[in-house]
Parts: C-alpha cells; structure tokens; sequence
C-alpha cells in the first residue's frame, strides 16, 4: 500500500510453471524496474488470474503481463486472453521457446500480441528490457494509464445503484464498489456530508461528489464525451453495438467525418454477452466487453467521435442535411445518417416484476452482479444465445442455473453449440414450457411463481436472482411517421420497400433505394432494427460497413 500522497506503483506479472525460469524472469524484472514498479510473479496460470482479480479488486494497475507459452492446464495463449478480460489495457508478453514461434506468431491476431520473446532472453539487457521498456513507455501514452478510481456508495438492491455499476462498467469506466452498510461505505458517506438516504453516492477520481446521478450527469463527471464537437457532419450513427461499431469504424477510416451517438454504453446487447463464441476470428470465444473494447478503441483511432448517454428523440429532413434531435433539445446535422439503434429486450409480463427490476430481477446478462450470484441459486428467462451464454458463465459460480422457456426446449431458438455445452453441465436445468407468473419480495426478490404452460399448474420457488432475455424490441419509436417501420416497428430499407421494382410513396428520386436505405434517402439502416435482419453480432458489423460503403455512393451523386 502506498503511503499517503504517493502514487501506487503499477504490476509486471510475470506466470511461468517452470519455478527456475520463473525466478530468473522476476529477478531480472526486479533488477530494472523494482524501483518503479511492482514486480508479481506466479508459477501456475490459475495463480496469476487469482491474483489479477485480486489487483483489479484492490484497484492495482498492471501495465505488463509476461506469460510462457507451455504451461499445463492452460497455455500462455489461453491465460492471456482470459487475463485480458480483467485487465484489457496491459500489454501482453509471451515467452516462447525456438520451436513455438509458430504459436507466438499466430497469438498476435488472437490475443493482440505485442511481443514474444525466445527463451533464454541473456543477456536481459539487450533482449528483456529495450522491449519492457517500449512496453511500458505505449501503456503509459494510452488510454489505460494510471488513474485514481470512481468509489461508488450504494445499498446492495437498490435498482439506481445497480444501473450505475452497470453504466460505468460497460464504459469501461474503473470504480470500486463500497455497500453503504458496511464500514468503508459508511465512511465514505461521512466524508461526502451524506446520511445514506439518497444513494447511490458516486466520488469521481478528481473528488467531486454526485448524489443518484442520471447517465449524463455521470459521463459527464468520468471523462466521457456527451457534447459535440461540431454542428455538422458528413456521417452519423445512431447506436453503438456492434453495427454501429462497426459503421463508425469504417466510416472514420475512409475520412468521413464521422459522430457515434449512443444512449448507454458502447457495446449494445453483444457488449453484455460474458462470451461469444461463435463470432469469426475467435475459436475460443471473446467477451462482449473485450470486443466492444477493441472495437470502440479502434474507432477512435480513426477518428470518430463518440458521444455516450445522449439519448435520441427526433429525425428530420432539412433539404441536403439530415438533422437529429437529442432529449434536451439540441441537435445536430449530417449529409447522412446510418440507423444502428439495435434492440432492447421485452419486459416481463408479470405481476411484482416491474418493482423488482434492479433488485433481484435483471434485464440482460447484469455481469457487475455476477459476483453476487455465487453459491446461490439462479433463474433465466428466455431461450435464445444471449440467454444460453449467461447460463453458461452464471454455473461458473452458482449453486444452481434454471433456465426457464417456454418452448418444449431449446433447440429452436439457440445455437447448437450452446445447446451441446449446457447440456454438459449438471449445475444447470431446463425447464420447459414453464414460464413466470408472478414474483415476491418486498426489498429484494424472494420468490418465484412458476406455472407450467400446458397444464397451468403453479408452483412457487425460492429465488434471489432472475435475469430475463426475451423477444426483442426495437428501438425505433422516435422514427414514427418518419421512415418506414414493419408491424413489429423494424426499418424496412432496400428491396423491402420496392418489392415491385417501384420506388416506395413519396420517394423523390429516380432512382430506387439502395440495399440498406430507408425510405428517406442518405438514411441508412444496419443490424438488429432493420426488418428482417439475421440478429447476428458478424450481420450487423457486415452490415454497419456495408452501409458505410452505400453512404459513399449516395455522397458521390448528391
């Protein structure tokens, strides 16, 4: 621990199973850098993600992480990209004898790689520490150098303070969490003039305190942009999952002057995903929150700017420009706009539910309450992938995982592998034809009532926990009496609009909609709000840069 006033010093985590060159490798870390920088060393892949959790729990920052490649149990490859979930920003060093140079090679594409080094590394001087060095000089010029961290105050079911964990966790935003009844929280309190009975309590890294922020107030406070930086652009994108991601990269990239706008977090429904498993490039699966990561860096990297918890509520048509009106009244204009809103999982038609929601009942896979699961036993509502890979990363920790559908079981709306792994797991159960009937709590979520959509037989169970992943509801209402929407409220574009070849009523050019136009030209739509779209996290950043490459054909003939 620090003394007062001085900054923590920063981690190199060193893992080996070999406990001599494990040794040797934090020796000469020590000799160059102990001064500056706490040196870890671990001997097995398991030790060194415990004690990742441990540093990322106590709010340490590890700037490098130095792996072998031939380790039991878990390779170098595999502990670095499962390190990577807890700490995205460390640069990543594997340790490689001659004959593995294959492997080190095709890890920089699925681990993002920066250097592998060739045992023996002697003389250190000139093969370990110019490239330790390089390492630490990037990691510190980037996004991830060391900042103090958020303190968030809150009751443990308290649906505001939940929503707050869970906005700065999708942005990436580090916090520590401190309940208000325990000594630290209440400490905290006391030093803000707080009684606790306005919560949460969130003191930001620069020590200004907020009373239950909204999401603006709080971007605002952490470092993120909610304002922009211009009246006017050449592209603008509504939503920032992976289609929007996807449109903002590639928009930016090609010199368009380009602004992603999105409401919460980047990421959307895939940012909330503990694992996707079947998205190409990846055979052993990445999470929601590493791709989102690298996504949104890589935007920025280009160019784009990027606006979180603005929220909108209007578009309109100003001759050439297409102007998007925000909540609080302002706006701003593009020659074109690309629709990227995504969708929003239904609620739960359910008496108690809705009082419930934030204390016990989640929408979506609620990974910041997680933790809160383990030992416990745990309900899910819905049927298809994104309830399939919660299942599956909740029975990590829980007792029990119930998943609870409707259907007679889960081969018509989930992904064979899916299907294959859960069925592999005793921890979990399917429950068919089953559905929620009513939920019971006062403070928190106690009880489920359960009926079974055959017989209608009833049926009540203890439960603390319920996350729910049904339908899905595009986010498209503001568009009403502005494009075309299908009975569902999807954005019909492209052929869909001229099944006939005719260009759609009021179209008023010669010629017919580009494939993923709407029925106002220069609006473009991609991923899960347009009709009819595979719902795929590979679609909708196909779909995001093909969209670009029509708004370049349509900027071409304006």
């Amino acid at each position: 621990m620090a003394e007062s006033g001085e900054a923590p010093r920063t981690v190199i985590l060193t893992v080996d199973d070999d406990p001599g060159v494990s040794r040797a490798v934090a020796r000469d870390l020590r000799r160059r850098y102990g001064g500056s920088h706490r040196v870890v060393r671990a001997e097995t892949a398991s030790a060194a993600l415990e004690a990742l959790q441990e540093m990322k729990l106590r709010g340490d920052l590890v700037a490098v992480i130095v792996a072998d490649y031939r380790m039991p149990q878990m390779n170098g490859i595999e502990f670095l990209e499962r390190a990577m979930d807890v700490f995205p920003g460390a640069r990543r060093v594997l340790l490689t004898a001659y004959a593995d140079t294959g492997a080190a090679i095709d890890a920089i594409n699925l681990v993002d790689l920066d250097h592998y080094l060739l045992k023996p590394w002697d003389p250190p001087e000139e093969k370990l520490y110019p490239v330790v060095d390089d390492l630490l000089d990037s990691w510190l010029a980037s996004d991830h150098r060391p900042v103090p961290e958020t303190k968030v105050v809150g009751h443990r079911w308290s649906a505001h303070s939940s929503e707050v964990r869970e906005f700065l966790a999708r942005n990436q935003v580090p916090y520590r969490w401190y309940p208000s009844d325990e000594p630290e929280g209440q400490r905290l309190l006391a030093a803000a003039g707080e009684d606790g009975l306005r919560l949460p309590l969130v003191i930001t890294a620069d020590g200004r305190v907020l009373v239950e922020p909204d999401a603006r107030e709080l971007a605002g406070r952490v470092g993120l942009a909610t304002a922009p930086s211009a009246d006017f652009y050449d592209l603008i994108v509504v939503g920032g999952g992976p289609a929007g991601l996807g449109a903002a990269v590639y928009g930016a990239s090609e010199g368009l002057r380009t602004v992603l706008v999105e409401r919460t977090a980047t990421g959307g429904q895939a940012g909330q995903s503990s694992r996707i498993e079947n998205y190409l490039g990846f055979p052993d699966g990445v999470s929601g929150a590493q791709l989102t990561d690298r996504a949104r860096r890589q935007a920025a990297r280009f160019g784009a700017e990027m606006l979180t918890a603005r929220e909108v509520v209007g578009l309109e048509v100003n001759g050439p420009s297409r102007t998007v009106r925000f909540a609080d009244g302002s706006a701003i204009a593009a020659h074109t706009v690309i629709l990227a809103t995504g969708v929003t999982y239904r609620q739960l038609d359910a008496p108690g539910v809705a009082g419930l929601t934030g204390r016990g009942i989640f929408y979506g896979a609620a990974l910041t309450e997680a933790a809160g699961c383990a030992g416990k036993d745990v309900h899910i509502v819905g049927g298809a992938n994104s309830a399939g890979q919660a299942a599956v990363y909740l029975a990590k920790g829980a007792r029990s995982v119930t998943i609870l559908v409707r259907a007679a079981d889960l081969t018509r709306s989930m992904s064979h592998y899916l299907v294959q792994q859960i069925a592999e797991l005793p921890s979990v159960t399917v429950r068919a034809r089953t559905e929620v009937a009513r939920a019971h709590g006062s403070d928190h979520l106690e009880r489920l009532t359960l009926r079974d959509t055959v017989t209608g037989a009833t049926e009540e169970v203890d439960a603390q926990w319920l996350f729910v992943f049904i339908g899905a509801a595009p986010l498209t209402g503001w568009l009403e009496g502005v494009v075309v929407r299908d009975e569902r409220g999807f954005v019909v574009a492209g052929p869909d609009l001229a099944p006939g070849g005719e260009p759609p009523k009021g179209w008023p050019l010669d010629r017919v909609p580009y494939h993923l136009e709407t029925s106002v030209p220069g609006v473009f739509v991609a991923g899960d709000a347009r009709s009819e779209s595979a719902k795929r996290v590979a679609s909708a950043v196909g779909e995001g840069a093909m969209a670009v490459m029509l708004v370049h054909r349509y900027l071409e003939r304006l």
